[in-house]
């Protein structure tokens, strides 16, 4: 079986990019592709030093700092890669990737970590966000993003099984494209964490990229204004550090990017994570719970499906249903109450659901039973005929 994997974009390493660390150790051989390449040499070892064929956005003017702008391109650039050669094609996509181009001799299985975001239900955000929504740029900006929805919505043809990230993700492919899934939760590398021995310190942490959706500004207006008895501690730098920092009371302190054996230390000392995001499936509060630690998170997308609530026999955290400080209060005051349920023991238990070695195996499972039903079928004689013409071509 001869492999190709599809990835997006590799610029940095986060959360698709563990996903597609984990897909390469099952598929070592396996060739991949990407819209563009921008990892440094020496810390290309989660690709396992792989070289990469990249489309013509790699060689756009300023592509390594603005790839994002030319997104409008990049349906056209994944539809340029040959893949004609392969058996088997997984794309790794929130954007384009899963749109390929490939045969009815070919089975291609997408890894899908959302639809399109900013071309579905969450457009309206990030038009805000982006000072999108109005004016002629605003005009332009809305008639891109309905000649994608209307690209993505054709190239669900083409995948010939969807791999969902999250029951949320699941629900949200189908609403977009009518196609079932299966779910496989992202690897978290749990056995990176270690839970704290003895009593909590008397300190709550959040931690992520201070970006708007984050919802970071909620978290530190709350502790500044409902809880200014309590110590919050914010890890993490962006574009909205700066903003944030003027809702802070004296009791939030900002230590901005840490680097891994901080973070981990942090983690395992607080006495609980806050996350105010609604995430499609997040990472951070698994490690948060991998390390011992509660997590106080926002009841909507992925974290009610990597978090157990006060009403399971054995909660790893509460939840708030509104993203407003007043429901953080309540959130915090309840989980204080509550805190003698809320184990470090059952906290790891949890995470422990989440490891990579989980992951490896049901990928690889998912995708051996996948082609053989698929061989069963189309005929074994028949996709081998095929190939071999094409090959021979």
């Amino acid at each position: 079986m001869k492999v190709a994997i599809v990835h997006d974009w590799l610029v940095c390493y986060a959360g698709a990019e563990r996903v597609l660390e984990q897909m390469l150790k099952v598929y070592p051989d396996a060739d991949l592709f990407s819209l563009v390449d921008f990892i440094p040499d020496g810390e290309r070892g989660f690709i396992l030093d792989k070289s990469v064929a990249t489309s013509f956005v790699q060689k756009m003017p300023w592509a390594r700092k603005k790839y994002r702008h030319y997104f409008p391109f990049m349906p056209l650039a994944v539809e340029q890669f040959d893949l004609s050669a392969y058996d088997l094609i997984i794309s790794s996509s929130h954007a384009v990737a899963k749109g390929v181009i490939t045969g009815p001799d070919q089975l291609h299985i997408c890894i899908c970590h959302s639809p399109v975001r900013y071309a579905w239900d969450l457009q309206h955000q990030y038009l805000r966000e982006s000072g999108l929504d109005k004016g002629v740029k605003g005009w332009l900006a809305k008639w891109m993003l309905h000649k994608i929805r209307l690209w993505d919505l054709r190239t669900a043809n083409g995948v010939d099984s969807f791999v969902s990230v999250s029951r949320f993700i699941g629900r949200r492919i189908h609403k977009v494209y009518r196609r079932d899934s299966v779910t496989i939760y992202p690897p978290v590398n749990v056995d990176a964490f270690m839970a704290a021995e003895g009593n909590k310190e008397d300190f709550y942490i959040t931690s992520s990229r201070l970006v708007p959706y984050k919802r970071v500004d909620l978290i530190v207006e709350a502790f500044s204004c409902k809880l200014s008895d309590k110590r919050l501690v914010v890890i993490g730098d962006g574009p909205e550090l700066q903003r944030i920092r003027t809702l802070a009371g004296p009791n939030v302190e900002f230590l901005g990017y840490c680097e891994f054996p901080i973070l981990k230390e942090y983690l395992a000392r607080a006495k609980a994570f806050i996350f105010a995001a609604e995430e499609d499936f997040g990472i951070a509060p698994l490690e948060a719970q991998a390390a011992g630690t509660p997590v106080i998170a926002y009841g909507k997308g992925g974290a009610l499906e990597t978090i157990r609530g006060l009403e399971s026999d054995s909660p790893s955290g509460c939840f708030f249903y509104s993203q407003d400080i007043d429901a953080i209060d309540m959130a915090v005051r309840n989980f204080e109450e509550q805190a003698l349920r809320i184990t470090s023991a059952n906290c790891v238990e949890n995470a422990l659901r989440f490891s990579e070695a989980r992951f490896r195996e049901e990928f690889e499972s998912f995708v051996t039973s996948e082609y053989r039903r698929w061989i069963e079928n189309f005929g074994e004689d028949f996709i081998c005929s095929v190939r071999r013409e094409n090959r021979s071509s």
